[in-house]
């Protein structure tokens, strides 16, 4: 199986060229498997665990059998959570970046109005939380006669949120020729009865990862009274020195407290729980991403939703109530083959919670003792000069594909009666330049955005300044956004 390479699955160019720039190297299992039947157009049942890769296993045929000319949405992809909407809307952007792929998500507490006049744009996939994309449908400014894929991800955590019912309305305003896939780390009865009812005879697929959490982690357990789980926390850290870390508590309170009390021992750290502004849980996770900060504070909401692949160290501050969380958690480390650590803190009261655990994982977790004082004292040094300096972050797949990349702003748009032929004619004329360095294109009343690959935005920016586009003069400048 280790054989296989993406070239196998015969791709478009401008697919495995940007496979090429994230750095996909060889597919992982679950991608092994689901791509040459999705690119088959088969209904599919995928029970794979986080961090398998399972977002480019149907992010990789959906992007290479996407109609570039199709105006209306083609593909549906619904998640529990709208952190994991953003994330998987984009990791499609990525991978169909030199497609021209346009990809958006539509999800609550952001303005309805904003992404109504996104979907009057051209849209090939619309990533979007149950209860958001019904509001769309309702009112009619989501048209779903195109959509040809319907992939619903983390159908179990769908589930144990409540959205059946949402997304059942959803499914049966649906063509009946679409291709369904569902996705889930688990396969309650409830998802099985869900398949059964929508799909045609569905391929089930599935993946046992060594067990059903990574063998690139290590797992272990400290014993503690809750009024000793901060200075444990801090010496857990000081000898472990992370390069980044998760810590997860079972409520907002405690992820505020422990925020607290790492903000005031100069921790480099952030935090994230529900009761947060959504803007505010996004910049916290971009930050998080690009390296801003070392240690993020969270609850579960943060379980999903957080791709990124270098995080080295995971603390389960309390343990979690549910035994599915333990794998969502400690799956944010010892991603796309990294080595990863988690370590749980557990009181005398939670042991019936962690038997539980380990009876779902199938191993027992592995006690160790507290950091002692000379441990602590030995590693102070080199946990204070790691503390102040900027974390490194080497695997950031959006900026990576983002950095040969310029959106220019033209101040014109629908209402200049300016259409997506007329830029790429004007701009693909350029001495240099050609259609395969034009990119996404947004075109709104007043204002137009184009996307220049290649490293060639600069010379566009220049030789637009003294170009018409239909005759008419417009404003360019780089875009803000």
């Amino acid at each position: 199986m280790s054989e296989t390479k993406f070239e196998d699955f015969h791709l478009s160019d401008e697919i495995r060229r940007s496979l090429q720039v994230l750095k996909y190297e060889a597919p992982t299992e679950v991608q092994h498997k689901v791509i040459p039947l999705a690119l088959e157009n088969q209904d599919l049942v995928v029970k794979s665990q986080t961090g398998s890769g399972k977002t480019a296993s149907f992010g990789i045929p959906i992007c290479e059998l996407m109609e570039w000319e199709e105006r209306l949405p083609q593909a549906l992809i619904l998640t529990p959570t709208r952190e994991l909407a953003v994330q998987v809307r984009e990791d499609m952007t990525n991978i169909g970046r030199f497609k021209r792929i346009k990809a958006m998500a539509v999800y609550g507490k952001e303005p309805f109005t904003k992404q109504k006049e996104e979907l009057k744009q051209k849209t090939h996939i619309v990533v979007g939380t149950p209860g958001r994309v019904i509001d769309h449908i309702e009112r009619e400014t989501l048209v779903l006669d195109k959509i040809k894929f319907l992939i619903i991800d983390e159908a179990d955590e769908m589930l144990n949120m409540g959205f059946i019912d949402e997304v059942e309305a959803i499914i049966n305003q649906l063509p009946l020729s679409r291709i369904t896939m569902v996705f889930s780390a688990t396969l309650p009865k409830d998802v099985e009865n869900l398949c059964h009812k929508y799909m045609k005879n569905p391929i089930n697929v599935e993946i046992e990862a060594n067990g059903i959490t990574t063998d690139t982690i290590e797992h272990c357990l400290i014993e503690v009274k809750e009024d000793e789980k901060i200075p444990l926390l801090k010496d857990v850290t000081v000898v472990e020195n992370p390069d980044s870390c998760l810590i997860f508590c079972r409520t907002k309170e405690h992820v505020d407290t422990v925020y607290a009390e790492l903000e005031e021992a100069n921790y480099s750290c952030e935090r994230l729980h529900g009761g947060l502004e959504q803007q505010d849980r996004f910049a916290v996770m971009d930050g998080f991403k690009m390296g801003n900060f070392r240690y993020l504070v969270a609850t579960d909401v943060a379980a999903r939703g957080i791709d990124i692949d270098n995080v080295t160290l995971v603390i389960n501050y309390d343990v979690p109530m549910e035994k599915e969380s333990y794998v969502h958690r400690t799956g944010r480390t010892g991603r796309a083959g990294n080595e990863g650590k988690a370590i749980t803190f557990a009181t005398p009261y939670e042991g019936k919670f962690v038997k539980a655990i380990e009876r779902y994982i199938g191993f027992e977790i592995p006690i160790v003792d507290a950091p002692k004082p000379h441990e602590v004292a030995g590693n102070q040094a080199a946990f204070d000069e790691k503390i102040s300096g900027r974390r490194v972050v080497r695997n950031n797949k959006t900026a990576r594909i983002n950095q040969d990349i310029m959106k220019l702003y033209f101040n014109g748009g629908k209402k200049k009666k300016l259409r997506a032929v007329d830029f790429v004619g004007t701009i693909a004329k350029i001495p240099g330049v050609s259609t395969e360095d034009i990119g996404i294109i947004t075109i709104q009343d007043q204002m137009s955005y184009v996307d220049i690959l290649n490293g060639k935005g600069s010379l566009v920016l220049q030789a637009m300044e003294n170009t018409t586009i239909k005759g008419k003069k417009l404003k360019v400048s780089k875009a803000l956004k």
